[in-house]
């Protein structure tokens, strides 16, 4: 009860000023990855497990501004310089599921964001999901902020590749993977995607925007720092009503379909791009277009 009453006398007491609030917080992006699990166990050898794991950190490792007001967003990555260096089919791979430009609109509650896929653009149009949000009596200090953890479990859609994660197999599986080498093995077989997953928040009641990275929104205060699956969010700065903050509004570049639509293509053309690859043993060639 006494945290409840804490949250809430921390919201209230900045509510006044909250109609005319704006701001950019900067969160830094960092992934886990098993490389066991990824790699086979030992037959990735270590220095191509220290090659993988860094263009993974390079792909992985990112920034992003979430521009913001009381009732809009925009979210999007800052460019590194250094992005260019990537490999380009490895920078194909990791970007074909990733989304650009997001904006949330929390009065509507719809999302739209700009999501480019094997070279073609969409306009992905979507409703915020509200979660079902428990507030804990944990609470700790990030940057100058006091932050309250809260807790949810997030269904997932069982066709969304970006919360694939690699399968890891016991040893009679790996005996019958190299007693039968002649076959290629299918990548799909190598991942899985989790049912539902567990998302951490820390938010603080002193940015009274309901507002965080994202997809991500419904709790009172920003949400200074996030955790989904392997994959943590943390505000590393906040500028408070900047005077030179881009402007928010929706992405416009792309053919509009709804998130649903979506799901479909990239089913359909990872579906196609597997075909492939079993029907050419394993050397599969890129698909024709959509």
């Amino acid at each position: 009860m006494i945290r409840y009453i804490l949250i809430a006398l921390l919201f209230f007491s900045f509510t006044a000023n909250a109609q005319n609030i704006s701001g950019q917080a900067y969160y830094e992006s960092k992934t886990t990855v098993d490389m066991d699990a990824l790699g086979g166990g030992s037959e990735m050898s270590e220095e191509m497990k220290k090659t993988v794991a860094q263009m993974m950190k390079s792909a992985l490792e990112k920034t992003y501004i979430l521009t913001f007001n009381k009732e809009e967003s925009i979210y999007k990555e800052q460019e590194k310089l250094d992005a260019a260096s990537m490999n380009p089919g490895f920078k194909m791979m990791m970007s074909s599921y990733t989304p650009g430009a997001q904006y949330k609109n929390l009065k509507t509650g719809q999302i739209v964001e700009e999501n480019e896929f094997f070279g073609k653009q969409f306009l992905v149009t979507d409703s915020i999901k509200h979660l079902d949000w428990q507030i804990t009596k944990e609470s700790k200090t990030i940057g100058q902020y006091i932050a309250f953890k809260a807790t949810a479990v997030k269904k997932v859609d069982p066709n969304d590749y970006s919360m694939a994660r690699p399968k890891k197999k016991d040893e009679k599986e790996n005996a019958e993977v190299k007693k039968d080498s002649t076959q290629p093995q299918d990548p799909m077989d190598m991942i899985e995607i989790p049912e539902e997953i567990e998302v951490t928040a820390w938010f603080t009641p002193q940015i009274p925007v309901s507002n965080g990275p994202g997809e991500y929104a419904g709790l009172p205060g920003l949400i200074l720092e996030l955790n989904v699956y392997r994959t943590t969010l943390l505000c590393s700065k906040i500028v408070m009503n900047p005077k030179e903050a881009e402007k928010i509004e929706p992405p416009k570049k792309g053919k509009e379909v709804t998130r649903e639509e979506y799901v479909k293509i990239v089913k359909e053309k990872t579906d196609e791009l597997r075909e492939n690859f079993q029907n050419r043993g394993g050397n599969g060639r890129r698909g024709g277009g959509f």
